[in-house]
C-alpha cells in the first residue's frame, strides 16, 4: 500500500450511511509466487488490496442505550443516596439539634423548669443533653439561691433607707434647733412681760376700774402667743415623728409655708429675703407629707447656705400647675454662688459634698433624690456661677385631681 493511506479509517458510504472501513493487502508470498497457479512474478510484492467496510449503526444505538443506562442508573443511586443522607441527616442531626436549640431558647428566657429531651439520640448527644440538663440544674439552684439573697437584701436595704431618712431627719432638726428656739424665745419673751404687767395690774387682788378692756388686750395677747408657740413645736413635732411612709392628699402649699417659717429666724440672720410665689388654689398632691417637708426644708436651708457668702440674697419659692402633664412644680431658687459644672452630674451622689470638713457628710440631696423617686416624681438643677441655682421637683397630682382634670 502507498505511504499515507490509513488501513483503518471512517467514512461514509455513497448511501450517506458511517461505516467502519478495514484495508488488508494481500501480498505476494513465495508460496504463491512459484506456485504454477499463480502468473504473478516474485518481483510484485503486493497481489491486490481488501478493503472491508461495516455499518456502525447497530453500534452507535447499542452505544446510546447503554449510555442512558448508565445515566439512568448513576442518576437513580445518587437519588436513593441523597435521600438516604437527607432523611439520615434530619432524623439523627437536624431534629436533635433544632431540639437542642429550643431547650437552649428557653434557657435564655430563663424557663429552667423544661428539661432538655431529644427522640433520637447519639452517644454524643446524650453528653451534650446531660450537660444542658446539668447545666439548666445548677442555674436554677443558683437563680433561687440568688432571689432569696435579693429578698433579703432589699429588706435590709429598705431598712436601711428608713434609718437614712430618719438619719438626715434628725440632722435637719439640729440645724432648725437655734432657729425654733428663737421663734419660741420671742412669744416666751411676750407673754412672761404681759404676766408681770398683769400681776401689777391686780396687785392688790382685784382688777382697777377702768382697766378691764387693758387686761382683757393683755390676756389675749397671751393667748395669741401662746398659740403661737403651740403652732411651732406642733410643726417640729410633725417633722421629727418617726412614722411609716404613708401616701394622703396634701396641700404642697401649706407644706411650703410651714417649712419655710421654721427656717424663717435661720433665713433672717444669713440676711436671705424669703419670697413665695404659691399658685392659688393649686391641686393636692398624694404624697407623704412628712417626707415632702424635708425636702422642701432641705433645699431651702441648702439655697440659704449658698447665699450666706454673699451676705445674703433673694430665695424664692414657687408652686405652679402643669395641667397637660397632671403634675405640680415645686422651685427652689437662691442668688447663691452657684454650683461648679464640673459638679453638676454628682450632687445627687451619696456622700458627695463641697462643704468643709465637719459641715457636712452629703447625704441631703442623695437622700432627697430617694424621696422623690419614691413619690414617682423628677428633680433637676439649674445652675450658674455667681448667679445662682434653682431645683425643680415634679410631683403627680393625687389620683382625685387627676380624675378631675381628665374629665374638665
Amino acid at each position: 500500500m502507498p505511504d499515507g493511506v490509513e488501513r483503518v479509517r471512517y467514512t461514509n458510504s455513497p448511501s450517506g450511511e458511517r461505516t467502519l472501513n478495514m484495508t488488508t493487502p494481500i501480498y505476494n508470498e513465495r508460496a504463491c509466487s512459484d506456485a504454477e497457479c499463480h502468473a504473478h512474478p516474485a518481483v510484485n510484492k503486493v497481489l491486490g488490496v481488501l478493503d472491508l467496510a461495516l455499518r456502525l449503526d447497530p453500534v452507535e444505538q447499542q452505544e446510546r442505550v447503554l449510555t442512558m443506562q448508565a445515566v439512568v442508573t448513576t442518576a437513580g443511586v445518587l437519588i436513593v443516596g441523597a435521600a438516604f443522607v437527607i432523611l439520615f441527616t434530619r432524623l439523627f442531626v437536624a431534629v436533635p439539634i433544632r431540639e437542642l436549640v429550643q431547650g437552649a431558647k428557653s434557657f435564655s428566657v430563663m424557663g429552667l423548669d423544661r428539661q432538655i429531651e431529644i427522640r433520637h439520640r447519639s452517644q454524643e448527644l446524650d453528653e451534650l443533653v446531660d450537660s444542658f440538663n446539668v447545666m439548666r440544674e445548677r442555674v436554677s439552684e443558683m437563680t433561687r439561691t440568688l432571689e432569696s439573697k435579693v429578698a433579703e437584701r432589699t429588706e435590709q436595704l429598705k431598712a436601711a433607707h428608713q434609718k437614712l431618712l430618719q438619719a438626715d431627719r434628725l440632722a435637719s432638726l439640729g440645724q432648725l434647733a437655734a432657729s425654733v428656739a428663737h421663734e419660741i424665745n420671742n412669744p416666751i419673751s411676750g407673754v412672761l412681760n404681759l404676766s408681770m404687767l398683769l400681776e401689777r395690774i391686780i396687785s392688790n387682788g382685784q382688777i382697777p376700774p377702768g382697766r378691764e378692756a387693758e387686761v382683757r388686750k393683755y390676756l389675749s395677747q397671751i393667748s395669741s402667743e401662746t398659740a403661737r408657740v403651740g403652732r411651732i413645736v406642733s410643726d417640729l413635732l410633725a417633722f421629727s415623728r418617726r412614722s411609716k411612709p404613708q401616701r394622703t392628699r396634701s396641700d404642697l402649699n401649706r407644706l411650703v409655708s410651714t417649712t419655710v417659717a421654721l427656717v424663717g429666724h435661720k433665713l433672717k440672720l444669713i440676711g436671705a429675703e424669703p419670697v413665695l410665689d404659691l399658685q392659688a388654689d393649686l391641686p393636692a398632691i398624694e404624697c407623704d407629707g412628712s417626707q415632702i417637708q424635708q425636702v422642701i426644708l432641705n433645699l431651702v436651708m441648702n439655697a440659704a447656705e449658698a447665699m450666706q457668702s454673699k451676705q445674703g440674697g433673694k430665695l424664692t419659692v414657687s408652686t405652679r400647675l402643669d395641667e397637660t402633664k397632671h403634675t405640680v412644680e415645686l422651685r427652689v431658687g437662691d442668688t447663691g454662688e452657684g454650683i461648679a459644672p464640673e459638679n453638676l452630674n454628682k450632687i445627687f451622689d451619696p456622700f458627695f459634698t463641697t462643704k468643709p470638713e465637719g459641715k457636712g457628710v452629703g447625704l441631703g440631696l442623695a437622700v432627697l433624690y430617694g424621696i422623690v423617686k419614691a413619690h414617682d416624681g423628677e428633680i433637676e438643677v439649674q445652675s450658674r456661677r455667681d448667679a445662682g441655682t434653682t431645683f425643680t421637683v415634679t410631683l403627680p397630682l393625687s389620683r382625685t385631681e387627676q380624675a378631675r382634670g381628665d374629665a374638665a
